[in-house]
């Protein structure tokens, strides 16, 4: 193991994986500064250059070192290439709880670039896979599908907004895949119609925009009547702004509680209306 400069090394190259400035980096922050690196980072010489480092394992180690202000960091080095590395960069955080959508599709697509570039060999002899096998080599080693694979992949085409919607579970993991297949001119025209409308497309929707893509007769009008079709799972819902309520709803009340406060308040008003009517209880 040794011990390296902080200024000296580097995150690895458009690796997938986010590193967020949150309550868990705040807690790691904490024990970095109580109690150090514990676990060493994991780094390879960068090409061309003197005792310079690219990360490959402990993007988070490094940035709470970085806030924590330490000035060197514990680190064990590998001699690795740049296909090698991303591999290994990969496989060593996809065992990780709650990877983002996005997260797990650039990583595979990272993985497959690197197995597809240095022909992995799956033998000791010479012959080298065709890049169509990457997919099998992820699946297998993820315990997956190597269809699964592909649909992950396909979600780095993408536009960032779409992906970020994906991330906070407001578009579905299919969806994602049938928009994918829509230029980026046709993503941010439907993103435009999701922000206006406060809507978002179900799997049907997504599917005849693939469609219509394909068949180069999609326009915004044909976006805008697909996504104005009722969803069966998603019926009219009715919003009160909180302004109009704040002072006939106790103010401690959570939002749930608001809602049944709602509705046993217009249970009460519509037996009221009845037997003004005189078609009440008698």
């Amino acid at each position: 193991m040794n011990t390296i400069p902080i200024k000296k090394i580097h995150p690895f190259e458009e690796h997938p994986y986010k590193v967020l400035d949150n309550e868990e980096m705040n807690e790691l922050i904490q024990s970095v500064q109580q109690h150090g690196i514990l676990s060493p980072l994991i780094v390879r010489p960068i090409e061309g250059k003197t005792d310079e480092y690219e990360i490959i394992s402990g993007h988070r180690r490094f940035r709470a070192a970085q806030k924590a202000g330490l000035t060197e960091v514990p680190a064990v080095i590998y001699a690795l290439n740049r296909d090698e590395a991303a591999i290994m960069l990969v496989d060593s955080n996809l065992h990780r709880e709650h990877l983002l959508p996005s997260e797990k599709a650039f990583a595979y697509k990272l993985k497959y670039d690197a197995l597809k570039h240095q022909g992995k060999r799956t033998d000791l002899s010479s012959v080298q896979i065709a890049p169509k096998l990457s997919t099998e080599i992820i699946a297998e080693q993820a315990g997956t599908s190597k269809d699964t694979i592909k649909r992950y992949i396909r979600l780095t085409e993408l536009i960032p907004e779409l992906l970020d919607l994906m991330d906070e579970g407001k578009i579905a993991f299919s969806v994602g895949v049938e928009l994918s297949f829509l230029d980026d001119a046709s993503q941010y025209t439907l993103l435009d119609i999701i922000e206006r409308d406060n809507c978002t497309p179900s799997y049907s929707q997504a599917y005849h925009m693939h469609k219509a893509f394909n068949n180069e007769c999609l326009t915004k009008t044909h976006m805008e009547k697909l996504m104005s079709q009722e969803k069966p799972n998603q019926r009219e819902t009715v919003k009160i702004p909180t302004a109009r309520i704040r002072s006939l709803v106790p103010q401690k009340y959570t939002a749930k509680q608001t809602e049944e406060y709602i509705v046993k308040a217009l249970e009460h008003y519509h037996r009221y209306l009845l037997k003004q009517r005189g078609i009440g209880d008698r």
